[in-house]
């Protein structure tokens, strides 16, 4: 089971000075989350042990964990519409100790519910379209059930390694996020 310490750096960094949305423009917030990501990607090809030099989290401090994963991840999907997955995923194997498996089906289940609340508060804020929905649907079930069928087939290390790749990819399309008009026009 990996282990974890909340005397590193990045995180310390992360819970002494939070964000608010108001706080920061949709650019900021944006390269923010994609800094974000691309640090926990290392931290995902890296070895946990070797960086989480203390003890096995307790029963109290993983729900503490999940809490807080939960409500950063929920925060984010509204926000930015990333998938839960980017957050909640690395917690669950860095931090709770899952292995890469167990977390990516525990990220999918908790983002049914999330999911149908986000597209509730937008439907609520005219906030969507339905004309790509009856492509999207299907094709999100059907990629689902192909993809989770065929990671069952492929190591830990090596689905720990993708997801990595994956992450370091969405990390720098959030890094790329242009500055804007406004700020560029003072």
């Amino acid at each position: 089971m990996p282990l974890y310490c909340w005397r590193l750096p990045q995180f310390s960094l992360l819970i002494e000075a939070p964000v608010t949305p108001s706080s920061l423009p949709e650019w900021k917030l944006k390269r923010s989350f994609g800094a974000f990501v691309v640090l926990v990607s290392i931290l995902l090809f890296s070895n946990p042990l070797s960086l989480l030099l203390c003890t096995s989290p307790k029963d109290g401090k993983k729900v503490f964990m999940l809490l807080a994963a939960g409500s950063f991840t929920g925060f984010f999907s509204g926000m930015l519409g990333v998938g839960g997955g980017v957050i909640m995923i690395p917690v669950m194997v860095l931090l709770v100790g899952l292995d890469q498996h167990t977390a990516q089906g525990s990220s999918l289940l908790t983002m049914v519910p999330a999911g149908i609340v986000g597209a509730w508060t937008h439907m609520a804020l005219r906030q969507y379209r339905n004309a790509p929905t009856p492509g999207l649907i299907p094709g999100v079930l059907i990629g689902t059930y192909i993809g989770g069928n065929l990671a069952h087939f492929v190591q830990d290390g090596v689905l720990r390694s993708i997801f990595g790749i994956m992450l370091v990819w969405t990390g720098y399309q959030y890094l790329k996020t242009p500055v804007a008009k406004q700020v560029l026009q003072k």
